[in-house]
């Protein structure tokens, strides 16, 4: 796995300048069946691959906590909100409550989630791959490729599927960039 999530970060940039000009021409006309489709891809890319192998999101980057994240989760710990606030999260730039450092403090070792069952929307939703008319939100996806290798191999196939030549893809018949990560 760790060869895997060294070489995403330059397989993304490779893929950069076409997933720019693929999200564009998305946003502009988005095919009908596109809700239907990255639904799909979503579901047979989280068939194959076990998150917990990797959990590279939840070690560099942080979700943003909405006022019911803060609510569910500090009641979870039985801490008052403003007590959760103080203890875990800062303020930033954007004025949304984030960690305040990454990797998660509420991810082990063993990469699970110490709060998995209360954990933040952003989290439930990551890589958001499976969202509905996702062509609104090719700039998170565009980050998340760098970050999940299921968006990454998501996005690659979804490019396929829509008839776009990939270059940097030497497995062309492989429906997965990284098939073995259960």
């Amino acid at each position: 796995m760790e060869k895997i999530l060294n070489e995403l970060p330059q397989k993304a940039k490779e893929a950069e300048k076409e997933n720019k000009k693929f999200f564009a021409t998305l946003k502009k006309k988005p095919p009908k069946h596109l809700d239907t489709l990255m639904q799909e891809l979503h579901e047979e890319e989280f068939e194959r691959i076990d998150c917990l192998t990797c959990a590279n999101c939840c070690k560099t980057t942080g979700p943003l906590f909405t006022d019911k994240d803060v609510e569910r989760i500090s009641k979870h710990f039985r801490m008052k909100p403003q007590q959760f606030i103080e203890t875990y999260l800062r303020i930033d730039e954007d004025k949304d409550y984030v960690l305040q450092s990454v990797p998660c403090t509420f991810l082990g070792a063993d990469n699970y989630c110490s709060i998995y069952d209360v954990r933040p929307k952003a989290c439930r939703e990551f890589p958001h791959t499976d969202r509905k008319k996702f062509q609104q939100i090719s700039n998170l996806t565009m980050k998340n490729v760098a970050i999940c290798p299921a968006a990454y191999n998501i996005v690659e196939e979804m490019k396929k599927r829509l008839g776009v030549k990939n270059p940097n893809n030497n497995k062309a018949n492989s429906k997965s960039q990284y098939p073995n990560l259960k």
